[in-house]
């Protein structure tokens, strides 16, 4: 079993237990652990061959490590099963609903035997929500909301791209086994054009030259039927095989022949429009393309093929980059040469948001720097959580002070990356922020964020958003929409006049790289590069395995048409704090003047 599927089963065991009244110590341990087991990079399978190694993950005693072993040798774990005999699974559906926490979904189902989200959906439909304790009108128009999006949500086969990834990863490993066949596998169709999610799986294999060709492509069609992780096989063809993985993913495999790889990688690139878009363009040059090749449309003579770069040049266009071909300006742009140059991972320099063990990170500011430092970063803003985020461990001012003080600290301990003493602030319902002034000017980078209040009409919400971006401390705006990728809506508000705002304080725009929020996404940051709103690209890190997530927010950025002059994460430390709004210079307090001190001598050592 994988360890998100552990984690699963741990995670529903805890909200079934909190809907059945249980003390909050016996279903937080359960919650824990799942929560550990997403960020771990090694497999739970593995540690739990050893009882001892087990027992030393944090939160796993004798009693949790009995539970794992039950998981992964039955593939369930008792408490679970015997809770749901009490509780239909569908509860756990509601729990997902923003508004609806497992004490408003144990009275729903106490007092209606509504256990749904359509019998919730119907419930608020016919106003019977309102009038119950700890509901209100308002709170059953958002429950409807929440069900209608989920039922939107929830009718997708879609994944997200890590997840797609992952898939691809393991899938292209396994086939390229027949290596004596197989030249190259190569990813194509949505993951390639780097989508936010994935429906399903292209991957074009090429056949090394040589030998019987046919017979060569039934071997490792045979091969492929054989992956271990395959649930349904949809089709075997003379070409083709198509399959549903045990994650209920679709991946297609084509094998083709080198000759014909760079028109099948662009036909089953895409995207559609795109390719429609090309082959109106051959045939007005006289040519016919498709997945096999560019050719004559008299006798049928090939012209080009092999690769997608000598395709487009033929059709007298700049090369286009996969993450571009959505059919919104990119064939202009390549016909005239004003194609962007888009920004790179390799030349992303810092990352702007993380957190650690202070708040509801998973490592220590040290660990999160080293880690940092290895994958090439020259700087880290660390950005715990501030103290409206209660869930999170957020931090008042004084253990704000405190915790500026320890990353200056902590600078000593680290050499080689420039650590900036930062934090993701709450922004509250009013646009004020949770921090006091005086506090956060002492912070090197300041990142606002919503986490409550969620659901206000668009007008207040922009009102809200305004209030955030003019308040002189906000520097950075994180996952702006606050949208979760397959699981909950972006806010309502006009984002127009919030990128405005944006332009004319020169507060900059996160381009969230957590996989499950890619926020903001494409479409809108190609609306902030045309106001020149200044972007960053943070990972939102929780440790440091997700610190690897940098590449998802340069894909999503890319799509969005942005170049290095457009991320400012790009830049050198110094000139990147030079591109940040500046902030007031607000009197510190005896503590903060300490940690100031600090951070100033830090800087030299590091520098």
């Amino acid at each position: 079993m994988e360890n998100r599927e552990v984690a699963r089963i741990l995670r529903e065991t805890a909200q079934l237990l909190e809907i059945d009244g249980a003390i909050i110590g016996r279903y937080r341990s359960y919650e824990k652990v799942a929560e550990l087991l997403y960020s771990i990079h090694e497999r739970i399978e593995d540690l739990a061959k050893d009882p001892k190694k087990l027992k030393e993950l944090p939160g796993v005693g004798d009693s949790m490590a009995e539970h794992i072993q039950e998981i992964l040798k039955t593939g369930d774990y008792s408490l679970r099963q015997k809770l749901l005999k009490k509780y239909p699974t569908t509860l756990l559906d509601l729990l997902s609903l923003q508004s609806l926490g497992p004490k408003k979904v144990a009275f729903i189902w106490s007092h209606f035997k509504v256990g749904t989200v359509e019998g919730v959906e119907k419930l608020a439909e016919e106003g019977k929500l309102r009038d119950l304790p700890g509901f209100g009108e308002k709170s059953e128009q958002n429950i409807l909301k929440a069900a209608r999006q989920f039922k939107n949500l929830s009718g997708s086969n879609r994944v997200l791209l890590n997840t797609a990834e992952e898939e691809a990863q393991k899938f292209c490993a396994y086939i390229s086994k027949e290596s004596e066949r197989v030249e190259h596998v190569t990813t194509a169709g949505s993951f390639r054009r780097g989508r936010e999610t994935v429906g399903d799986l292209d991957l074009l294999v090429t056949m090394r030259p040589g030998h019987d060709k046919q017979k060569d492509i039934d071997a490792v069609a045979a091969h492929i039927l054989k992956y271990p992780g395959i649930d349904q096989t949809l089709a075997h063809g003379e070409n083709k095989v198509s399959v549903i993985l045990g994650s209920g993913l679709q991946v297609d495999v084509r094998l083709l022949g080198e000759k014909s790889f760079g028109a099948a990688l662009m036909y089953f690139t895409g995207s559609k429009a795109h390719n429609v878009a090309l082959r109106g363009r051959a045939l007005d040059m006289g040519w016919t393309l498709n997945e096999y090749a560019l050719t004559t449309l008299k006798g049928g003579r090939t012209v080009a093929g092999k690769t997608e770069e000598e395709i487009y040049a033929k059709l007298k266009l700049a090369y286009i980059e996969p993450e571009l071909r959505e059919m919104t300006g990119e064939i202009e742009a390549a016909e005239s040469g004003a194609l962007p140059q888009l920004v790179t991972l390799a030349e992303i320099r810092g990352d702007l948001q993380m957190h650690t063990t202070a708040s509801d990170g998973r490592n220590s500011i040290e660990e999160m720097a080293t880690a940092a430092r290895e994958l090439g970063r020259e700087y880290i803003a660390i950005t715990d959580h501030s103290q409206a985020l209660a869930m999170a461990n957020g931090l008042d001012e004084k253990r704000t002070i405190e915790h500026i003080a320890r990353i200056c600290a902590a600078q000593e301990r680290v050499p080689g990356i420039r650590l900036l003493a930062g934090m993701e602030v709450d922004i509250k319902k009013n646009g004020a922020l949770d921090l006091a002034d005086d506090v956060l000017a002492q912070l090197d980078v300041v990142v606002s964020s919503i986490h409550s209040y969620m659901n206000l009409e668009r007008a207040e919400m922009t009102d809200r958003m305004l209030a955030a971006i003019e308040n002189p401390y906000t520097q950075i705006i994180a996952h702006p929409t606050g949208r979760l990728l397959l699981r909950r809506e972006p806010f309502e508000y006009d984002m127009e006049r919030i990128l405005d705002a944006a332009a004319k304080a020169g507060v900059a725009m996160e381009c969230n790289a957590y996989p499950d929020r890619l926020d903001l996404r494409d479409v809108h940051l190609r609306m902030a590069k045309h106001r020149g709103v200044k972007v960053v690209i943070s990972t939102d890190s929780h440790s440091t395995t997700h610190l690897k997530f940098m590449k998802y927010g340069v894909i999503t950025a890319r799509r969005g048409w942005l170049e290095k002059k457009d991320v400012i994460n790009t830049l050198p430390v110094d000139q990147f704090l030079a591109a940040l709004r500046q902030k007031p210079k607000a009197a510190p307090t005896r503590a903060g003047a300490t940690a100031s001190s600090s951070a100033k001598s830090a800087k030299r050592k590091s520098a």
